[in-house]
C-alpha cells in the first residue's frame, strides 16, 4: 500500500480545477488554496488584488496506487491553456498562473518531463512555472467544492460546466 501524496496545481480559477479533480478515482481530498506568495494567511479578497505573489491552487491527496501523478499531470494540462501568462480567459492576474507546486524532487522532474514532451503540440510556449511548494492556505469554506455547491451560478453554468464535460469525456476511464 503506498502512502497518500500531495499534488499542487494552478490553473486560473480554482472553482473549474477543484470540480474535475473531484471526480478523479485515488484522489482522496481536494482542496482549493492559495500558495507561492508572500502574505501570510491571505484571504480571497487579499488574493484579488493581485499584491500578494500567491496563486489560486488546489491541492489534492491521492493514491499513487491508483492515480499516477503523471496521470494528475496530463488532466492539468488538458484542464487550462498552459501557453497564457498571467491569466486563463477572462481572469486575469497572477493570481490566475499557470503553476505545478511540486513536493518532491521526482515530482519536479516529471513536471518539467511532461512540459518538454507536450510543448510542441502549442503554437505558443507553455508558460506554466514549476516551483518548489511553500506555504499553503486553504481557500475560504465557500470556495471548497464550488462548483457541486453552485451549480447554476453563472460562472459555474458558463465556463466550469463545458471543461468538467469536456473532462469527463477525455479522462472517463480514470473517474469515479
Amino acid at each position: 500500500m503506498s502512502k497518500t501524496q500531495l499534488a499542487t496545481f494552478g490553473g486560473g480559477c480554482f472553482w473549474c480545477i477543484d470540480a474535475a479533480f473531484r471526480k478523479v478515482k485515488g484522489v482522496q481530498k481536494v482542496i482549493s488554496g492559495y500558495s507561492g506568495g508572500e502574505t501570510l494567511d491571505p484571504t480571497y479578497k487579499d488574493i484579488c488584488t493581485g499584491m500578494t505573489g500567491h496563486a489560486e491552487v488546489v491541492q489534492l491527496a491521492f493514491d499513487p496506487d491508483l492515480v499516477s501523478f503523471d496521470t494528475l499531470l496530463s488532466m492539468f494540462f488538458a484542464l487550462h491553456d498552459p501557453t497564457q501568462l498571467n491569466r486563463q480567459g477572462n481572469d486575469i492576474g497572477t493570481q490566475y498562473r499557470s503553476v505545478i507546486f511540486y513536493h518532491s524532487e521526482e515530482q519536479k522532474r516529471q513536471a518539467e518531463q511532461v512540459i518538454a514532451a507536450i510543448s510542441g503540440g502549442f503554437q505558443d510556449p507553455i508558460v506554466t512555472e514549476v516551483s518548489a511548494i511553500g506555504p499553503f492556505y486553504d481557500a475560504e469554506r465557500y470556495h471548497q467544492d464550488y462548483f457541486n455547491e453552485n451549480p447554476n451560478q453563472g460562472y459555474c453554468s458558463i465556463m466550469i460546466a463545458p471543461k468538467v464535460a469536456k473532462f469527463e469525456k477525455n479522462f472517463a476511464d480514470y473517474l469515479l
